[in-house]
């Protein structure tokens, strides 16, 4: 049986030279943050799913550890103790595969009648890894919700396990008119009975609230928010495994909502997987972007001040979504900076890498309308985009075709 800790103890139960994986997305735990912080152990390295925004990992560098990082946060920037490694899902299984951890810290559910701890809303990674790593911390949480989909890990696997309650960390993009606007352009182009993958931010929550008009839907998406709950009540979604998700993050009433059995939460190995995503008719996916250029790519990953994110699993949904009727949606208001500034931009002047490249999106949806890419023409596709663009911008866009 695991022994009982205190989060102070959580430092001697770390192996030297460990690579460690520690819960973030919407399980960070305050628990682990309080028995590493104060700590030194240089020797160690920790990744994770760390969410711009949402997660403040700072205490991890504080400690003198490296951080191995898939999403580029602003609390890492200047560091030279952080790896940013952009990397896809499908790719992020393949690098830990090859790099297991030696330890973990999870935030878990407590144990069940079948003695099992569940993930909650944050069934990603560790669920494919847990078998394989050695050391298991485990922060007991009477606020975690116990999930279906993933059967969790045994109780009596722990290393040790810290029993606390801690509330999860809520997130709301909210919505505003050019959102709304977006919304409703994407809900003229899903057709009822679609399959519906969202990415995260304010754009691609709205358009999945824009459907609660919408029958027969269903979700398969590595990341929910309160939308899918919108959704589920409005009656948009089928009855049958209306909802499969990863990840959820959102608010309390997301979390309360989420053990019903109508949501199921299964690891990256199956909302990310491209054969599994092919066998899905109709599979719509809705990603956002921080730009878009003249030829059709979107640009997620960075601006002027350097890089804000990381790939994600765009791209392995927009493999998946290539057949049986699949449809890949890139959402975007068309201005940045109060309207000063284009988010159509020119190839050229696009800031970043290309996350989504021009055979990676059908259509691109701003406040003015939509630009359905489909069997266009470079010169086609350049005119289809600066109609989208904001009305102020578009001579300035025309200049450059």
């Amino acid at each position: 049986m695991p022994q009982k800790i205190s989060p102070s103890d959580i430092g001697r139960f770390l192996p030297n030279g460990a690579l460690c994986w520690i819960s973030a997305c919407s399980a960070e735990s305050a628990i682990f943050r309080e028995g590493l912080s104060g700590l030194s152990r240089p020797d160690l390295t920790f990744t994770s799913i760390f969410v711009p925004g949402l997660n403040k990992p700072t205490y991890l560098l504080e400690t003198g550890a490296r951080i191995t990082t898939f999403f580029m946060l602003p609390e890492f920037a200047g560091s030279d103790r952080v790896d940013f490694l952009p990397l896809s899902y499908r790719d992020i299984r393949a690098w830990l595969a090859a790099h297991p951890p030696q330890a973990a810290l999870v935030m878990v559910s407590p144990p069940g009648t079948d003695g099992r701890c569940r993930f909650g809303p944050v069934t990603d990674f560790i669920a494919d890894l847990w078998e394989q790593i050695p050391v298991l911390i485990g922060h007991i949480n009477p606020d975690m919700p116990a999930t279906s989909g993933t059967p969790g890990i045994p109780f009596e696997r722990f290393t040790a396990v810290i029993e606390a309650q801690h509330a999860l960390p809520e997130s709301d993009p909210g919505s505003d008119e050019v959102s709304i606007r977006m919304a409703a352009h994407v809900a003229s182009i899903v057709p009822d009975g679609a399959t519906i993958q969202a990415g995260l931010g304010r754009a691609p929550e709205a358009a999945l609230r824009g459907l609660v008009g919408k029958r027969d839907l269903a979700i398969h998406s590595g990341l929910i928010g309160d939308s899918a709950l919108h959704l589920l009540r409005a009656g948009a979604l089928r009855k049958t495994n209306p909802i499969t998700a990863g990840v959820a993050i959102g608010t309390i009433a997301l979390y309360g909502a989420v053990s019903d059995p109508r949501f199921t939460f299964r690891p990256p190995s199956f909302t990310h997987d491209i054969a599994t995503l092919a066998s899905i008719e109709r599979l719509v996916t809705i990603n956002s972007a921080i730009e878009v250029d003249l030829s059709g790519q979107a640009h997620s990953e960075a601006t002027s001040v350097g890089f804000v994110s990381g790939p994600g699993g765009a791209s392995d949904f927009a493999a998946g979504a290539r057949g049986k009727g699949g449809l890949r949606i890139v959402v975007l208001p068309s201005t940045a900076s109060k309207g000063a500034v284009s988010r159509v931009v020119a190839t050229r002047d696009a800031i970043g890498p290309v996350s989504l490249g021009r055979f990676d999106i059908d259509v691109i949806v701003t406040e003015h309308g939509v630009a359905d890419l489909r069997g266009l023409s470079h010169t086609a596709r350049r005119l289809a985009l600066i109609g989208v663009a904001d009305p102020g911008h578009r001579a300035g866009l025309e200049r450059l075709t």
